[in-house]
């Protein structure tokens, strides 16, 4: 039987085939006190999505007795070790506040050098769809969680309505997510 982080990488290397992968590590902070086999793997951009996506392997080693497991995806425009900060950052969140689908997480300061974009939607994988979701594990399955960057008025938009209504602002504005100087919908 293989491993969990086995079949997670196997996961995302089948889905993004075609891409050039790499697999880093962070050991800075807390992560490996909660993850201790916290890893990212990075694709580049090639025939799936013409971009940088950053994968966590391992956050679903954390488990809530109230929820399904999580693992987390960061689409970017360019590439940047601060997203595999920043996964690591969200997973050892994720270890003591359970984050789910709608979920929004401020990170305190931009996501990339430049954007007004602070916080993070924990959301549906909409670019990649259910195949890239459902994630199975040997005994049970993950859910692949995007983390779609939002500005302050976007999150509080979400708060004061729901995430429904966030979501059809970002349909009707036909949302850049990739632009890192994008404005905000609401």
């Amino acid at each position: 039987m293989k491993s969990t982080n086995e079949n997670i990488t196997k996961h995302y290397k089948e889905f993004f085939e075609g891409h050039d992968f790499e697999m880093l590590s962070w050991d800075l902070g807390p992560i490996k006190e909660v993850a201790p086999d916290f890893q990212v793997i990075r694709f580049s951009p090639g025939p799936k999505i013409n971009m940088w996506v950053y994968c966590s392997v391992g956050a679903s080693e954390i488990e809530h007795s109230d929820s399904g497991l999580h693992e987390f995806v960061v689409i970017s425009p360019i590439e940047s070790n601060r997203l595999v900060e920043m996964l690591a950052m969200v997973t050892y969140y994720h270890s003591n506040h359970n984050l789910g689908f709608g979920h929004t997480l401020p990170i305190g300061e931009p996501w990339l050098e430049g954007s007004t974009c602070e916080n993070w939607l924990i959301s549906l994988p909409y670019p990649f769809g259910e195949s890239l979701e459902i994630l199975p594990l040997n005994n049970t399955h993950a859910h692949v969680a995007w983390l779609l960057p939002i500005t302050n008025s976007e999150r509080d938009f979400k708060v004061q309505h729901d995430l429904e209504a966030l979501e059809k602002k970002f349909d009707d504005a036909e949302l850049e997510y990739w632009e890192v100087q994008r404005a905000s919908v609401v």
